[in-house]
């Protein structure tokens, strides 16, 4: 933006002490020096407008840690749908599934869910109830309307955060014991 500046003082002066005697020659070096102006101010606009957060897309890539407890399982602090809940990730888990009491924190009225969808746990076979969540976040690693599933009360100690949120992540890995996830 300076050689801008000083490109247009330089015109200026040439014009202003008569070197470029003809306003026929001065106005096309003024036409390109507002052009050129122009274009760095929207690029500069560009560039900085893209860095204004919005609801609707994240502020920046976001990355997380997550490190294995004593037992090897991932337990993170999950916000879901506003509501703090906490979650062991499991990549071996098709969706997020939230225990009766979790999804009833979560704002999601589990008594009036249809629970219609047959689910393997390590307890047998029980019927669950499809949900969207409206937000699931992990640190600052967050993902949108979210496919979970929302188990009956009993069948369920503690909830999962699986594929259905891992799979929207830009990646996610482990390696020597850490978890690393990426929106």
């Amino acid at each position: 933006m300076i050689w801008i500046t000083g490109f247009a003082l330089l015109a200026a002066l040439l014009f202003a002490t008569r070197l470029i005697s003809r306003l026929s020659v001065a106005l096309p070096i003024i036409a390109v020096i507002a052009a050129t102006a122009a274009h760095e101010v929207y690029k500069e606009q560009r560039s900085v407008s893209a860095l204004r957060p919005t609801l609707d897309m994240p502020q920046l890539l976001a990355a997380t840690e997550l490190k294995a407890d004593r037992n090897g399982h991932y337990v993170a602090e999950a916000e879901i749908n506003g509501a703090t809940i906490l979650v062991m990730v499991d990549t071996g888990a098709t969706g997020v599934a939230l225990s009766y009491e979790d999804a009833d924190k979560a704002g999601l009225r589990p008594r009036g869910l249809d629970f219609d969808i047959p689910v393997n746990t390590a307890n047998g076979v029980v019927k669950a109830a499809r949900v969207t969540l409206r937000r699931v976040e992990v640190d600052n690693v967050r993902v949108r309307d979210v496919d979970g599933l929302v188990l009956p009360e009993g069948a369920m100690r503690g909830s999962l955060l699986g594929m259905s949120f891992l799979g929207r992540l830009s990646s996610f890995r482990i390696e020597n014991g850490v978890l690393y996830l990426r929106d």
